[in-house]
């Protein structure tokens, strides 16, 4: 049941799904509560501070994620969200350059495919899928399947620099565009 202190509301994508995070901020009370996906997971009452910052994790990977409580002016305050140690804008736009993200729907599911480029990790769905790694001629493959459906993210030079390899995911032979979060 959210109270009518309710401050401020972010969704956060992460490997392994979007998470919503709801702050409440009692400024007459000094009460702080935070949700992440609807689940109360911190509550502090009568902090006599109200300015300050609250850190909690978020998901499966428990990722840094804190709070920052700034006076604006008087009786207003500014909430910001920082997932490990980044504004939630700066986070988004390094993790757009260290992730690939695929909606599709399989068999009449959603699914949200991820690969963290770095590790070659694949999420589907919030679970870490297993994988097998090759060796091809003009890149790498990961192989994986989902449900009956064969899946290969193909991993290829570009040629350019500044653009780096290019992910493609194939699933059954058909390229699955890439969605931006």
């Amino acid at each position: 049941m959210m109270s009518n202190d309710l401050a401020g509301v972010w969704e956060v994508a992460l490997s392994d799904g979007v998470h919503r995070i709801e702050f409440e901020h009692g400024t007459t009370t000094g009460k702080r509560v935070i949700y992440v996906d609807g689940k109360e997971i911190l509550r502090r009452d009568w902090m006599f501070k109200l300015v300050g910052k609250e850190t909690f994790t978020v998901g499966k990977s428990d990722m840094k994620a804190t709070i920052n409580i700034d006076a604006v002016s008087g009786f207003a305050y500014e909430y910001t969200l920082e997932i490990n140690g980044k504004s939630l804008k700066q986070y988004m736009e390094n993790r757009s350059k260290v992730t690939s993200t695929w909606l599709l729907n399989l068999d009449g599911m959603d699914c949200r495919v991820v690969l963290e480029k770095d590790t070659m990790d694949v999420w589907c769905n919030g679970q870490k899928i297993e994988t097998a790694g090759e060796f091809v001629d003009d890149g790498t493959e990961t192989h994986f399947t989902l449900g009956d459906h064969n899946c290969c993210v193909k991993a290829v030079s570009s040629g350019k620099r500044r653009d780096g390899i290019i992910h493609t995911l194939l699933v059954d032979g058909t390229e699955i565009t890439e969605c931006t979060e």
